[in-house]
């Protein structure tokens, strides 16, 4: 609990150090220019919210199928914040080391909410299925992840248009994979992000498993 308490008050903290940075832009520049960025955070947290949630589960049932559903539909809009870093470029009178500051605060973010909901999907699963399939499974977690940010950067789809627009979603699903030649981009961005998503991952319980001992270590929840 003691761990959980720490978690939280951090990833409060560094959600509130991005906020401080727009608060500030916004008043000294007087325009809004980034403020979208709180719309992302949100949309990034929400996906910590099902993985919290399905840490008190304690059966892999109906429920919690549920709960990995809605957390996998919005996984990607943690990591897509990444992104954003598209939109950087120098806005006067803001100096540019200043909204760069803003652009990789909320990267970070993203990158943080995201790797940490995986790790408790990680952590739940692990209680149920054997050690290598839960390998896999967060293997195709982080492809799935990373395809879900194409198509929110470059198809402007959103994870709520599963249900609003699934006929667009799904026409624009089935032609990348039954023509994946026809769409390199796709497939080149969606196995190279999953690579360094892959990677981010493993380097955060890598260093958490190298730093802290054994008899000290307590699982992320």
């Amino acid at each position: 609990m003691k761990q959980t308490s720490k978690l939280k008050l951090m990833l409060t903290a560094s959600i509130a150090f991005t906020m401080m940075l727009l608060i500030i832009r916004v008043c000294y520049s007087g325009t809004i220019t980034y403020v979208f960025l709180l719309w992302n955070l949100f949309l990034a947290v929400v996906p910590l919210f099902f993985s919290n949630r399905l840490l008190r589960q304690h059966k892999l049932n109906y429920l919690a199928w549920c709960m990995i559903f809605g957390w996998l539909i919005f996984f990607p809009n943690a990591p897509y914040i990444l992104t954003d870093l598209f939109h950087y470029t120098e806005r006067y009178p803001i100096p540019r080391w200043f909204d760069l500051l803003v652009l990789t605060s909320a990267a970070w973010n993203g990158i943080l909410l995201g790797m940490v909901s995986l790790m408790q999907v990680e952590q739940f699963m692990a209680r149920h299925w054997r050690r290598s399939k839960v390998n896999l499974f967060v293997a195709v977690c982080i492809l799935l992840g990373s395809y879900g940010i194409y198509l929110g950067r470059f198809l402007r789809f959103n994870s709520w248009d599963i249900i609003t627009d699934p006929i667009s979603l799904f026409v624009q699903l089935t032609e990348r994979i039954i023509l994946p030649h026809q769409h390199p981009r796709t497939w080149a961005f969606t196995l190279l992000f999953a690579c360094m998503l892959w990677l981010v991952y493993y380097s955060f319980k890598l260093l958490g498993a190298a730093l802290i001992p054994p008899k000290y270590a307590r699982p992320v929840t």
